[in-house]
């Protein structure tokens, strides 16, 4: 009898051991985010984030207790800072995809979008759905999906023109590099606010963009924990509050605003 129970605890211990690393045991996090993207999130003056991937951060991390510890990033590391240990989360406005989720676990998603498309006001009668972009060149941020998702999900030939970030996008329309910026309405809004910018928002929503936080490979609990954050979020009102608060005159519909359903923590 006591040869197994010398037994039991060593098994039990081992599997203690074996735990991966979750966020749940820190007390404070580094959250990965960009600060390129006028509205979702973007650097102030002062040198202080600011956007609704950065309230949304806040309030679901301040439901578990931890603080925050912000880490800038470009669109292109968005996986890399999790796979090297460098980020405990990643809140960049990314999507979920099969390809990512090979390297990466979601966490969410905690908003669900549309794709759509921004084009000169000259353009406008000419580029009105996707369809329209066949043969047109569009601008591919390094490190996101959308482009590939007009060309291979969609079969549009459009011309992809590869771009380090969104404000080099604007460079590239306005100086006719480009023909149109696609990417997800709520970051579209973001970019017709920038100084300067005067550009038509299509309409088209196409593309169901489900907006997630990457969290680590293997860490459920975690990713569960932010689930339940996710879910409270929604069911008091914060959700429909900071939507409201961030694009609530940019004429995306927020008149159904429901739980989003969750990719499962695996």
């Amino acid at each position: 009898m006591r040869k197994l129970l010398i037994c039991l605890i060593l098994l039990l211990t081992a599997c203690g051991a074996g735990r991966p690393e979750s966020l749940v045991d820190k007390d404070e996090l580094v959250v990965a985010i960009r600060s390129d993207v006028p509205l979702i999130s973007f650097k102030r003056e002062d040198g202080t984030y600011d956007g609704f991937n950065v309230d949304v951060a806040k309030d679901l991390l301040s439901r578990l207790g931890k603080r925050i510890r912000w880490l800038e990033i470009k669109a292109g590391d968005q996986l890399t800072v999790l796979t090297d240990g460098r980020a405990d989360l990643v809140f960049a406005h990314m999507s979920v995809t099969p390809e990512r989720k090979k390297s990466i676990d979601f966490a969410g998603p905690y908003h669900v979008d549309f794709q759509d498309i921004a084009v000169r006001p000259a353009d406008k009668d000419a580029i009105r759905d996707v369809r329209d972009l066949k043969g047109r060149r569009i601008c591919w941020v390094r490190g996101t999906n959308i482009a590939q998702r007009i060309i291979d999900e969609r079969r549009v030939p459009a011309i992809a023109v590869q771009a380090p970030d969104y404000d080099v996008c604007l460079e590239m329309i306005k100086d006719g590099r480009i023909d149109a910026i696609s990417t997800n309405s709520q970051i579209l809004a973001g970019l017709l606010t920038a100084p300067g910018v005067d550009l038509h928002l299509v309409g088209a929503a196409f593309n169901e963009q489900r907006t997630a936080i990457g969290v680590r490979k293997g860490d459920i609990d975690g990713c569960e924990e932010l689930n339940r954050s996710i879910t409270q979020m929604y069911q008091d009102g914060t959700a429909h509050m900071l939507l409201d608060k961030w694009f609530g005159k940019s004429g995306i519909d927020l008149s159904v605003i429901a739980v989003p359903q969750f990719e499962g923590c695996s």
